[in-house]
């Protein structure tokens, strides 16, 4: 990487991309709902469960101009996903800007365990042990999307769910491979704790990105 796109890195004039494609959004309150989906590679909290492990080096994915990606994106959906990866960990100014002007509506999913950039519409929290998520970012944010891998992760979600704001939708969602095992339970725990939703990865079951 030369200095002068180390530079454009920063600035958030450049992003690394590992993927963008149109889809439908397959979790939380906007299930169902046509979107495109920008990754952006690099993510340093480290879930060992995490199915797109390939997305933590940034180096390994090209660098693209945010306006060539904002472009690409609002000419097929004005329903905009920034995921990742943890986005976060890149200056989001430049694309959402160029974004909004194009017309769009802008979601982001995150950890949370980086400073907030971008203007962001919807606000899709989900915390991870590993890396929990800023202060600021739990009055902010929309919906929190606790993964549940095991039973622990039934209490870091209570925890969790008293940081947010009162308006914040709160979802539990089964790491995919633990699905038969934790649906059952969170069933009970949906049910015992009715504040709280179930999401489910309808995505993978329609087969599609």
């Amino acid at each position: 990487m030369t200095d002068l796109e180390k530079i454009r890195l920063e600035s958030g004039e450049l992003l690394p991309v590992m993927e963008h494609f149109y889809t439908i959004q397959g979790e939380g309150a906007y299930t169902g709902k046509a979107a495109y989906f920008i990754r952006l590679g690099g993510c340093d909290v480290g879930c060992h469960w995490c199915d797109v492990k390939e997305s933590w080096d940034p180096a390994k994915h090209p660098l693209m101009e945010t306006s060539q990606i904002a472009e690409i994106a609002a000419s097929n959906c004005k329903t905009i996903v920034l995921t990742g990866g943890e986005p976060l960990m890149w200056n989001l100014n430049p694309l959402t800007q160029q974004l909004k002007n194009l017309g769009c509506t802008i979601h982001i999913e995150t950890s949370g365990a980086y400073e907030m950039s971008g203007i962001l519409d919807w606000i899709t929290l989900s915390p991870k042990k590993t890396g929990l998520p800023k202060n600021d970012i739990y009055e902010v944010a929309h919906e929190l999307k606790v993964i549940i891998f095991n039973n622990n992760d039934f209490i870091f979600a209570a925890e969790q769910a008293e940081k947010v704001n009162d308006n914040c939708k709160l979802y539990l969602q089964s790491e995919w491979s633990k699905r038969d095992e934790m649906y059952p339970k969170m069933t009970d725990f949906v049910m015992k704790n009715p504040k709280w939703q179930v999401s489910v990865q309808t995505h993978k079951y329609l087969n599609i990105p």
